[in-house]
């Protein structure tokens, strides 16, 4: 059964009831629950009975607040409030994009919470590799970035306080305690986030239980019908 109408402290979610763990579904910067893996992991949990939860950061969506008044920190704390207060017991994090970044925030926040971890072109640190040292410049100086958006007509926007946090909040700056099963599905043809940053997330993570998917001619979204499909296969796998 699905919960069609909810908000959690601001934050809108959509909750079907099923088995445990529960997959939360983790989307990416200025994304939605709206999108293509968001909605087909939901059709699976209801054909399955799976516990599921997709849900809009604040500032996002169908959230409260405006998008611009939120940070990386901000939008930590909301997927902590939904492992929290609308999971029960122990959860899969399907992280896309920024989705994997906080996926691996909170990880590292409730260790005893999580059972798996699915990243799908996990990006975390964007705030470090992602940008030119000129537009670094610019977030300093003038305090927010507009850059063309590939996926829609209004520009992608960023403020310093985003790239703040994002600065304040790296991870891949040492071993990183998680010890939890993780999966990395990674486009090699992705123009976003380059496809050896999922290796190099892999060596970083310490559990012995990781594996990296490269898929050679997939990309950022990873958002086909296989790509769906081999997604679905990996937390079948977990």
């Amino acid at each position: 059964m699905v919960d069609m109408q909810k908000q959690a402290a601001g934050i809108a979610y959509r909750k079907t009831e099923g088995a445990g763990p529960t997959v939360i579904f983790c989307p990416g910067y200025a994304s939605d629950m709206t999108g293509t893996k968001a909605t087909a992991l939901e059709a699976w949990a209801q054909e399955n009975g799976r516990a599921f939860i997709r849900f809009d950061y604040r500032g996002c969506g169908e959230s409260q607040g405006a998008f611009e008044d939120f940070t990386l920190t901000d939008w930590r704390d909301d997927v902590l409030a939904v492992i929290d207060e609308l999971a029960d017991g122990p959860v899969v994090l399907v992280g896309s994009s920024m989705g994997g970044w906080l996926m691996l925030l909170a990880a590292l926040a409730r260790p005893e919470r999580i059972a798996g971890l699915v990243g799908v072109a996990a990006a975390p640190d964007f705030t470090d590799w992602g940008f030119t040292q000129e537009e670094k410049l610019a977030l300093l100086t003038e305090g927010r970035l507009e850059q063309e958006n590939p996926y829609g007509d209004a520009p992608t926007v960023t403020t310093r306080a985003f790239w703040s946090a994002g600065e304040a909040s790296r991870v891949m700056i040492g071993a990183i305690a998680i010890t939890a099963p993780v999966r990395l599905l990674q486009g090699q043809r992705d123009r976003e986030v380059p496809w050896n940053r999922a290796e190099t997330l892999a060596g970083l993570i310490q559990s012995d239980d990781v594996q990296t998917i490269l898929v050679k001619d997939g990309d950022h979204r990873l958002s086909r019908d296989r790509d769906i499909a081999l997604l679905l296969r990996t937390i079948e796998g977990l």
